[in-house]
């Protein structure tokens, strides 16, 4: 830089407001702190490197002791311990002390000293017979510290060795001690001979190995050599390692054992049952394990974990061995012979319960067997909602099936039986509830069977609680208690499983409902009404009072926290996380599923007044709700139709198909579907053209001519009323059982033709077209006098058909059936086989009910499931291609969801109206007049009282001669479009007029009565009119 001729220097100005005095002192002080932090550091780090090479010193010193031991410990005995004799074990010798003091399990020579001091050791007992004298000399008692001392830490240096070396053992671990000349045999052997319970340090010697977490080294080599087990041939032997688990785990503090208790993480539950498939492996340790206090014991540490909810669980073998699972089935194929015992405590029951169910909620579903078309039916599709969801990762298929297997018949009677075995399924005089054990029976049992219903396949468990156990009345009683006396909301508390603010009646209802709707699938008419089993009309009543309540409690006051009530899957695993959400949802599934079959039963005969099932809170709010889709409203009419007042639905249904009725009729300004009929080929000329329709034309209106006879068309223009006579006509043909696709059951009431293929080639194609006929009557609010078999109406709404159906279609085939039921002696001598004959027109064929069917006898065992097969052939199996292509057709026009609304009965209401004939004054209420006439004309008075008079058949016949149906609207003429009009005909009152028959417009529900002077004349001419049978000729 230049020189600028001032040789001052410039003052320099701090622009941040601070003296240079204070920046200095900011400086310093920060300068002092990273001082002392050095200092700090450097003062750790010195102290850090003296603990170091003082441990490395250490550790030298040791080693170098280690190794000046062992070369005086190899120049005194030998390399091969050739200069032991027996007096080398007692107290005051050096051998075993300075053997211990540097055994190292990697040195090779220390490993053949420890195995040479091991055979030496049983060489030297078995020619003595005594092994405490071998250790302790003369005097146990006066060098007892030293002994044990020297005997624990031998013990455990020979598993340690094992462990250590596992690896290059691997083709020994499991070997029996018959083959002594092996070293991990001799190891083992050695230990097992130590902790003899017999000798007086035994409690010390496995206390010892115990807080070194030897179970943590026994489940290393158990698993390092579990591999190989199956290629060894040990079958009835016990191996030398099976041998040392049986001793340890008896050491549990009881009785004369003082073992102190160990950390559960390094117990014998988490360390060892937590292998997978043990008893496969250690057979005779599951039969030790099994015994009463063996078996308490560790179960009771494992509840005491899940109720503080601590994780002891060791890390998963693998993805498809997890711990919990691995844990679960050997507990659950121990548990059956536990549960044999007749000293099964009722606390262990309990305390047993809350373990599998822990960990059978964290157990992914269990894939149920592929079921065959006929073998598995009796498994209702929607109880297995949760079992069918798809796992990405699921267990082993060993594992599977050792879960499984383990909850089988017998397991479940003995659980249930512990747990209720003090409690009777009579109904008590307890007024104040159930008492304290029942409700802890009750919750454990509950919990339990909630899960195990959500894991494994039904198929397996259903039938025995139903039949086999007391669980039903059990769980019925304890319901009703807490029902009568308002202890629902005290019971939450004292049912473990579940948040205290849950409802009580939640967990007993997730069992009872699918349990007792199981049993509603197998049990037969008497059974139910005449012998009330197995629940009294009275309680049936009451249940359903409970059940109804319970379900608007879930999906309308306090409704689940699920974006759908359909029954799909989609969400149902992620639910599970949620243990309440998932309960929700599942006893709203369930509680709706037996409240309907219920529903059924009283359709069937009546013993409780159709209203017990409608909710109380069903109101105007929540019907106008219900009409808006994907409301909360809706979705519960689509969930528990039952809740809503038949009335109610029905108004809904009708709006639901006028909404979609003026869709599609916007669409057509001009009629564009004309049918030409020809009144004797209706059916093949009906068949010929609806056929020829797109499902778009099918909702929009037809439009009907009818030809005679001599092939004129008849006279009238359609305005709707054809059309109704066309649908009355042709359904009366087509479902003609002369016809030869329908057959009628004893009843006159009409199913499918199993042999309709012997009498039309074209069968499946008219049944799919006698589905979309019916739809479109119900579709244009038309109906037809048609009588449906009940069996056959649940195929419109996807049900299956069970047992107590079978009175409707052939009762004398059910009263065969109940004889087998109810048969005393011995079945097989009756010569019944797995078969049926078919005998359609002459034709008999036989078919096999079961594969290999004809070579398998009906015995007293199978007989329950060789009756529930023959009621499936016939009410569902022999009609399934038709009724498949019938509500094919069907389903074109009305949808699955308008269906679901309605039960069987009031579907054949849909269908038909009510067979109850109408009601007049209701009709004259709704009755527009025209052409003169009024409410009081002496005419319109005659003409009502006429129709008073008429049979109920006549009535009939005459609101089809002006309606075109001969049955009125469902819910009442003030709802047929148009009202019903009355319209003088004949302008003068001469006598040819009043000779002029009444005639009518079924298009406008029109009669056009002439004013006759008598009420005899009247009546002649109407009656006449009605029955003349006409045709639109007469109009």
């Amino acid at each position: 830089m230049f020189f600028s001729g001032d040789s001052s220097a410039r003052k320099r100005v701090d622009l941040g407001g601070r003296s240079s005095k204070e920046r200095d002192r900011q400086k310093l002080l920060e300068q002092a702190r990273l001082e002392r932090n050095r200092r700090s550091w450097l003062r750790t780090q010195n102290s850090a490197a003296i603990k170091i090479q003082k441990c490395y010193r250490g550790r030298k010193a040791v080693e170098a002791e280690h190794s000046r031991v062992r070369e005086k410990f190899f120049m005194t005995y030998g390399k091969h311990c050739q200069h032991v004799d027996r007096h080398c074990f007692r107290p005051d010798s050096d051998f075993l002390r300075q053997l211990l003091f540097f055994f190292n399990p990697r040195n090779h020579a220390d490993f053949s000293a420890l195995v040479e001091t091991c055979r030496l050791l049983q060489q030297f007992v078995r020619e003595s017979g005594d092994i405490l004298s071998l250790f302790a000399g003369v005097d146990y008692s006066s060098s007892y510290a030293l002994v044990d001392y020297r005997v624990k830490q031998l013990a455990y240096a020979c598993i340690w060795a094992v462990h250590h070396n596992r690896y290059q053992l691997l083709n020994h671990l499991f070997l029996t001690s018959d083959k002594s000349s092996t070293s991990t045999i001799l190891l083992l052997e050695a230990v097992v001979m130590l902790v003899d319970p017999k000798l007086p340090w035994s409690c010390k010697i496995v206390g010892y190995l115990l807080q070194r977490n030897t179970y943590n080294l026994l489940r290393e080599i158990i698993l390092t050599g579990k591999e190989i087990t199956r290629l060894q041939d040990s079958v009835g032997k016990i191996s030398s390692l099976e041998s040392l688990l049986g001793l340890l785990i008896c050491h549990v503090g009881q009785g004369s054992c003082v073992c102190p208790n160990i950390d559960p993480r390094w117990s014998f539950s988490s360390q060892i049952l937590t292998i997978p498939l043990l008893w496969k492996v250690f057979p005779n340790l599951k039969e030790v394990f099994a015994t009463r206090g063996l078996n308490e014991h560790y179960i009771h540490q494992m509840a005491l974990c899940v109720k503080n909810h601590a994780n002891v669980l060791p890390n998963d073998v693998s993805t498809e061995f997890p711990s919990y699972a691995c844990l679960l089935g050997n507990l659950l194929e121990t548990a059956g012979v536990a549960f044999s015992q007749p000293d099964c405590s009722f606390d262990t029951a309990i305390d047993f319960a809350a373990v599998a169910t822990y960990l059978l909620e964290a157990l992914p579903p269990i894939q149920s067997p592929k079921r065959g078309s006929k073998e598995n039916f009796l498994v209702d599709e929607d109880e297995m909602m949760v079992g069918d969801e798809v796992i990405e990762k699921g267990l082993n298929k060993d594992l599977e099936l050792q879960i499984s297997a383990a909850i089988d018949k017998r397991f479940l009677l003995q659980l249930t039986n512990i747990l209720f075995g003090g409690i009777s399924p009579v109904n008590g005089s307890h007024k104040e509830g159930p008492h304290g054990k029942e409700v802890v029976a009750v919750g454990a049992a509950c919990a339990f069977l909630h899960v195990t219903f959500n894991i494994l396949p039904l198929e397996q468990i259903m039938t025995v609680l139903a039949y086999r156990t007391e669980l039903v009345p059990v769980l019925w009683k304890f319901m009703k208690q807490c029902h009568e006396n308002q202890k629902w909301s005290a019971l939450s508390g004292h049912l473990t499983y579940l948040p205290a603010d849950a409802p009580g009646w939640l967990l007993p209802l997730s069992v009872f409902c699918p349990v007792y709707k199981h049993m509603l699938t197998i049990v037969d008419n008497e059974e139910f009404y005449e012998q009330e089993k197995p629940l009294s009309l009275k309680d049936i009543k009451c249940l359903i009072v409970i059940l109804r309540q319970a379900l608007w409690q879930l999906l309308w006051v306090n409704p689940i926290a699920s974006p759908n009530l359909s029954k799909s899957t989609a969400d149902v695993f992620s639910l599970k996380r949620h243990p309440l959400e998932f309960i929700q949802h599942r006893v709203s599934i369930v509680a709706s599923d037996l409240l309907s079959q219920l529903q059924d039963w009283n359709n069937r005969r009546q013993f409780t007044p159709p209203s017990d099932f409608h909710a109380d809170g069903v109101n105007d709010h929540f019907i106008s709700q219900a009409m808006i889709e994907n409301s909360r409203a809706h979705e519960i009419l689509q969930h528990a139709p039952f809740l809503v007042p038949f009335t109610s639905r029905v108004k809904i249904f009708a709006s639901q198909l006028a909404a979609v009725r003026q869709r599609d009729g916007s669409h057509a300004v001009l009629t564009r579907n004309r049918f030409r009929i020809r009144r004797d080929h209706i059916l093949e000329d009906a068949f010929s053209q609806l056929n020829a329709l797109s499902e778009e034309d099918l909702r929009g209106p037809i439009r009907v001519t009818f030809v005679n006879e001599f092939g004129v068309e008849e006279a009238g223009i359609d305005g709707g009323g054809i059309f109704k006579d066309f649908m009355e006509n042709i359904t009366r043909a087509a479902f003609d059982v002369q016809y030869g696709l329908f057959k009628e059951t004893a009843d006159h009431l009409l199913y499918p033709n199993p042999g309709s293929l012997i009498v039309h080639e074209q069968h499946l194609q008219y049944f799919h077209f006698l589905g979309t006929v019916l739809a479109k009557a119900m579709f244009e609010g038309i109906l037809v006098d048609i009588p449906f078999a009940t069996f056959f109406l649940s195929k419109l709404k996807q049900k299956y058909n069970y047992l107590n159906d079978l009175p409707s279609l052939d009762p004398e085939i059910y009263r065969q059936l109940i004889f087998l039921k109810r048969y005393g002696g011995d079945i097989a001598e009756l010569e019944l086989y797995f078969v049926i004959e078919n005998n359609e027109y002459g034709e008999q064929a036989e078919e096999e009910l079961l594969p290999d069917g004809k070579n398998k006898r009906v015995t007293n065992e199978n007989v329950i499931t060789y009756i529930h097969l023959v009621a499936n052939h016939r009410l569902n199996f022999q009609i399934r291609q038709q009724s498949s292509h019938f509500l094919r057709g069907f389903q074109q026009l009305i949808q699955k969801d308008w269906i679901d609304m309605f039960n069987e009965h009031e579907l054949q209401l849909l269908i038909s109206g009510s067979t109850e004939g109408f009601d007049v004054k209701d009709l004259q209420s709704h009755t527009n007049y025209a052409g003169g006439y009024h409410s009081e004309h002496y005419v319109i008075d005659m003409f009502w009282a006429v129709l008073c008079n008429f049979s109920r058949e006549n009535q009939m016949k005459f609101l089809k001669f002006v309606t075109g149906c001969s049955r009125g609207p469902l819910l009442g003429f003030k709802y047929l479009e148009p009202l019903f009009c009355i319209q003088r005909a004949a302008g003068n009152a001469s006598e040819e007029a009043l000779d002029r028959l009444p005639t009518s417009a079924t298009c406008m529900n029109l009669l056009k009565l002439p004013p006759y002077r008598s009420k005899e004349q009247l009546e002649q001419k109407l009656l006449y009119a009605i029955n003349a049978d006409a045709g639109f000729d007469l109009s």
